[in-house]
């Protein structure tokens, strides 16, 4: 694993929508069908459009002065509690490794802290996601949307939540479209 050098996370601005899009169509091309764009690209696009949308929870990761990584946290819902969930998150391919995820994971969570968002609830990989204090959702007796997911889709706690937050996770509505 080499290091990036100094990575520098910031929020989102305008001039950085197009160069976010490229983040997210090189991280994810692999899981694409030939000649297709990635869906998170759309996502992010909608994510933005939606009333889910949290500016201050879009940030960018840079090395120097290009834009590397993304990641975002929007609203959604613990059975009428409003909490976040992640992603996506994409670092391009050739800084993956290197950190860049680490910044965008520790900054995002700690942004979602301070705005006092209880949970932060994201789908993925039971290897990966731990080593930031997520654990399944359902140990916490958060139902995931998709029974199907498992131990996939999980949760972390935050400075304001209460062992009451319980129930069905909802994502922002342009997740339902996926």
């Amino acid at each position: 694993m080499g290091q990036a050098g100094v990575v520098l996370v910031r929020r989102e601005v305008a001039t950085d929508v197009g160069v976010i899009d490229q983040v997210h169509r090189q991280a994810f091309a692999a899981g694409a069908p030939q000649g297709s764009e990635p869906i998170e690209v759309g996502l992010v696009h909608a994510l933005r459009a939606d009333p889910g949308w949290v500016p201050a929870l879009s940030l960018v990761a840079e090395v120097g002065a290009q834009v590397v990584g993304h990641v975002v946290c929007s609203k959604g819902a613990i059975d009428g509690t409003a909490v976040v969930g992640l992603g996506p998150i994409a670092v391009l391919p050739d800084h993956q490794g290197r950190g860049v995820g680490d910044a965008l994971m520790h900054a995002v969570l700690g942004a979602a802290d301070a705005l006092e968002y209880p949970v932060v609830g994201l789908l993925g990989s039971v290897d990966y996601y731990p080593r930031y204090g997520f654990v399944p959702a359902s140990e916490l007796g958060i139902a995931a949307p998709d029974p199907a997911w498992g131990a996939h889709f999980q949760a972390r706690t935050l400075a304001t939540y209460r062992t009451t937050i319980v129930g069905s996770f909802r994502y922002a509505a342009p997740f339902d479209a996926l």
